[in-house]
């Protein structure tokens, strides 16, 4: 299968790379044309250090009629890209958030059903068995009745090694718009699609530091409130520091009529001291996420089967992020439009 990864500008960019580059049943092709020249991390230095192929435009890539496309660029970028891969034919696979506003989101929904491609956004969170362990202990009524979950998703800030995330106008805003998704989207399972009726956020910048950009947001935290009467909070701070012994990390607590769930996403399992950095260093044990969702992709590419999380689903998750930046504005509960 051939396969188009177009930018490298995403933090996942790489890790996307080097799974599809060990595959042999994968014929990679990579654009980057909007990364800086001298960004070792952007282009063609990237493909190089690789070793992956690469041509110089995205159009380039696309006349090589990829089957399927991953897209990895800037959050505000994913509009023109999604279309311009629908048009070529290619079943897609979005970065998180599905996109900035909810007109470019619905667009690229549409753009994906005129061509009768698939349309997957990036949730990798969803495949991870022990989610699947919780989301069963919901639904069979092991903890009775679900009344609250108390969701993290914590990192270093992302602009420290790729600055377009403190941009606005690339990125869509900070933390908020970063790490509120994956725990919307985990809760968009637990429900069954069910859409918060109340959305209430709180931010600030405290945590920027005289090398970071605090043109947005550093730390937030979001309160939901379900029609079912679930009500959910999310701590999406960036507010682990650079020399944290973990990028980052996700956690949920299911709390029911009858008893109590907890999720980790990334459980520590082995601590050690790494005297090169005079850092603590913990070794996760977990499934590759990653690759599970790649795996789950490239199926439904093969097949033709519409792939989950849909495009749909990322809107879903995408109008919550928007509802807490109305919040934000107001200082008020504000509703998902």
């Amino acid at each position: 299968m051939k396969i188009a990864v177009l930018s490298f500008a995403h933090v996942h960019a790489a890790t996307y790379l080097q799974l599809l580059r060990d595959r042999s049943d994968i014929e990679l092709i990579t654009a980057d044309p909007d990364g800086a020249p001298d960004d070792p991390s952007r282009g063609k230095n990237l493909a190089d250090a690789l070793g992956v192929p690469y041509v110089d435009t995205y159009e380039d890539a696309l006349a090589r009629a990829p089957q399927a496309v991953i897209v990895t660029s800037e959050n505000s970028r994913h509009r023109t890209l999604v279309e311009q891969a629908a048009a070529a034919g290619a079943h897609i696979l979005c970065e998180k958030p599905l996109a900035t506003t909810a007109a470019d989101a619905q667009a690229m929904i549409a753009a994906c059903e005129a061509a009768g491609v698939t349309l997957m956004t990036a949730y990798p969170v969803r495949f991870h068995p022990a989610f699947a362990a919780l989301r069963h202990a919901v639904a069979n009524g092991s903890i009775g009745k679900l009344l609250s979950v108390h969701g993290t998703n914590n990192s270093s800030n992302p602009a420290l090694q790729h600055p377009w995330f403190a941009d606005p106008a690339l990125s869509g805003g900070g933390a908020v718009m970063d790490h509120t998704v994956h725990i919307a989207d985990l809760m968009d399972v637990l429900l069954g699609g069910e859409q918060p009726t109340q959305v209430y956020a709180q931010a600030n910048r405290l945590l920027a530091t005289e090398t970071e950009s605090a043109d947005v947001e550093t730390s937030g935290l979001i309160t939901l409130t379900y029609p079912s009467g679930v009500i959910t909070t999310i701590d999406c701070s960036w507010s682990h520091p650079p020399t944290h012994p973990t990028w980052g990390g996700l956690t949920m607590t299911c709390i029911g009529h009858t008893g109590t769930a907890h999720f980790n996403a990334f459980p520590p399992m082995l601590r050690g001291y790494e005297t090169n950095k005079a850092n603590i260093r913990w070794e996760t044990g977990t499934t590759d996420l990653d690759a599970a969702m790649l795996e789950a992709f490239l199926t439904a590419a093969r097949t033709g089967q519409r792939a989950h999380p849909d495009g749909p689903s990322g809107l879903r998750t995408l109008k919550i992020v928007l509802a807490a930046y109305e919040s934000l504005r107001t200082n008020q509960p504000a509703a998902p439009q």
